[in-house]
C-alpha cells in the first residue's frame, strides 16, 4: 500500500522544467532586472512583429507599386528582418541575463544597427517605387 501511494505521489507531483545550464551559473539577480530584461526582449519581438507585418502588408496590398519583383523583393527583406531581429532578441535577452547572474557589465547590441540598416534600405527602397509609380503614372 505505502508503494502505491509513493508511485501516486510521484506521478502527480509537478516536474519542474529543466534549467539551461547558464541559468544555474551565477547569483539570482534582482527580480526587477529580470522583468525589466524580459519587457525589453518583449518590447524587440513587438518590433519584429510590426516588422513582419509590413512585409506582409507590403506583398498583399501594393498594386500600384512597380516593378513587382522589386515590391516582393522588399517585402521577402523586411520579413527576413524580423526574423533577424526575433532570434536576436532571445540571444541579447539570453546574454544580459548571464551578464546580471555573473555582475558582469551588459554586452553590447548589434540590434539597433541591424534595424537602422534595414529601415533606411527599406525607405530607400520605398521611396524609388513610389518615384516609379507616379512618373509612370503621369506618362
Amino acid at each position: 500500500m505505502a508503494e502505491q501511494y509513493a508511485r501516486h505521489e510521484a506521478a502527480a507531483a509537478p516536474r519542474t522544467p529543466a534549467r539551461p545550464a547558464w541559468r544555474t551559473g551565477g547569483e539570482e539577480p534582482d527580480y526587477r532586472f529580470t522583468l525589466a530584461n524580459e519587457r525589453t526582449f518583449l518590447a524587440w519581438i513587438r518590433t519584429a512583429l510590426s516588422v513582419l507585418a509590413a512585409g506582409v502588408l507590403l506583398d498583399q496590398f501594393s498594386t500600384k507599386l512597380q516593378p513587382h519583383l522589386l515590391v516582393v523583393a522588399t517585402a521577402i527583406l523586411l520579413c527576413g528582418v524580423a526574423g533577424v531581429l526575433g532570434s536576436l532578441a532571445y540571444t541579447r535577452w539570453r546574454d544580459n541575463e548571464v551578464s546580471m547572474r555573473h555582475r558582469r557589465a551588459l554586452p553590447h547590441s548589434r540590434m539597433l544597427a541591424i534595424l537602422t540598416v534595414a529601415v533606411v534600405l527599406v525607405c530607400a527602397l520605398l521611396a524609388m517605387l513610389m518615384a516609379w509609380a507616379i512618373a509612370s503614372h503621369r506618362a
